[in-house]
């Protein structure tokens, strides 16, 4: 083993004294920085409640003079920081002149008007490189960016992109717009008219005109310079004037021709006198006649029941004169017959047979069905025997 052999020296052993909390010299400036830090503001914070710069304040704490610009306001703002910091304003700024050496001057006098450099104002100035974070030109405050610092490449590129398409777009607006004015002429095939009807060699064996050409004719000069032929517009007469046009006879206005009253004359011989009829002749009725029990219902047009119920043997009844004639329905066809202008039609069909939408009109019946043939029912010709003794 190795070991170090070490001399001791007499008297070597010194006694190390313990300083206390009160052995230590406390400045003005390590007291507003602790109040500070516990009031938890920084210099920029200060700055902002104060109004006081924050190099005015970092000044403060480190006792330098030399960083105010005019010396006659370093008494009110380190009175005003310490009235801030809960402190002795009078105290604080007695501490501040004897740690920087700084002394009041009077209002009137060159040192507190006119800023001078620390070496002529008689200032102290600390010798050797000042450390950045006791130096009151806030080092830690951010610095002011350059010019081209604040533009942003992607920026740059987009706006020479928008600058190209920009310029595309008028230049393609520009070309379209040239080609558009742009007149061009190309040759046709197809000769003029005038020139077509002019023989090329008519003449060519004529005498020589103007250096060997022959002089055109007079005809093709005068189709030539002849005037174009204007259209004639024709022109078509009226028949009449317009004021002889009655609005009573023609247009809108022309009134409807009223109906011709028909006269009717008394059969009572050659000199009977003629009374006007006005109102028309009556449709003859259609009575229905039921000759056995049978079960009918007449419906009109737009779907109503008239009449619904069983006819008796004998019992009529007169069809309504509608615009749209009813229909029937009967259980027993071969019961009912129609009465129309002293006839009797039908049956309306074979015994024991329903007989449905059946019009009921004069005209329908009088063609659907014949005379009936009292024969062939005894009880048709029963009721007809009676109504003829009845009457």
């Amino acid at each position: 083993m190795i070991r170090r052999k070490t001399q001791r020296k007499a008297g070597a052993e010194q006694a190390v004294e313990i300083k206390g909390f009160d052995d230590f010299e406390l400045k003005l400036g390590d007291l507003m920085r602790g109040e500070r830090a516990t009031m938890g503001k920084s210099l920029l914070d200060v700055q902002r409640e104060l109004r006081i710069k924050a190099s005015y304040i970092a000044a403060i704490e480190n006792t330098d003079p030399a960083a105010f610009d005019t010396p006659g306001f370093i008494a009110g703002y380190v009175r005003s920081y310490a009235r801030y910091l809960n402190m002795n304003p009078d105290q604080a700024f007695g501490a501040f002149c004897l740690e920087s050496g700084f002394s009041v001057a009077h209002g009137m006098s060159e040192q507190a008007s006119v800023v001078k450099s620390p070496r002529l104002s008689g200032v102290p100035v600390s010798k050797g490189p000042r450390d950045p974070f006791t130096a009151p030109n806030t080092p830690f405050a951010p610095e002011n960016d350059g010019i081209f610092s604040r533009i942003e490449p992607r920026a740059i590129g987009s706006s020479l992109v928008l600058l190209l398409l920009i310029g595309g777009i008028g230049y393609g607006g520009w070309a379209v717009l040239k080609e558009v004015q742009q007149v061009q002429v190309s040759p046709v095939e197809q000769v003029p008219v005038v020139l077509s009807d002019l023989d090329p060699l008519a003449g060519a064996g004529a005498g020589a005109f103007g250096g060997g050409m022959s002089a055109p004719s007079a005809e093709a000069l005068d189709r030539l310079y002849r005037p174009q032929a204007l259209d004639v517009p024709v022109l078509v007469a009226r028949d009449a004037p317009i004021s002889t046009l009655d609005p009573r006879s023609v247009g809108t206005l022309h009134a409807p021709e009223l109906p011709q009253i028909q006269t009717a004359s008394l059969a009572f011989g050659p000199t009977a006198e003629s009374v006007p009829q006005v109102v028309e002749n009556l449709a003859p009725n259609l009575m229905m006649v039921a000759v056995r029990p049978s079960w009918v219902r007449v419906r009109a047009a737009d779907g109503t029941v008239i009449f619904e119920g069983i006819m008796e043997s004998g019992q009529t009844y007169e069809v309504p004169a509608t615009e749209e004639p009813p229909t029937l329905r009967a259980g027993e066809s071969g019961a009912i017959y129609f009465a129309l202008n002293g006839k009797h039609y039908g049956p309306v069909g074979n015994r024991g047979v329903v007989t449905s939408k059946l019009p009921l009109s004069s005209e329908e019946i009088a063609v659907r069905y014949q005379v009936a043939d009292l024969e062939q029912d005894h009880d048709l010709a029963r009721m007809v025997a009676e109504a003829q003794t009845t009457d």
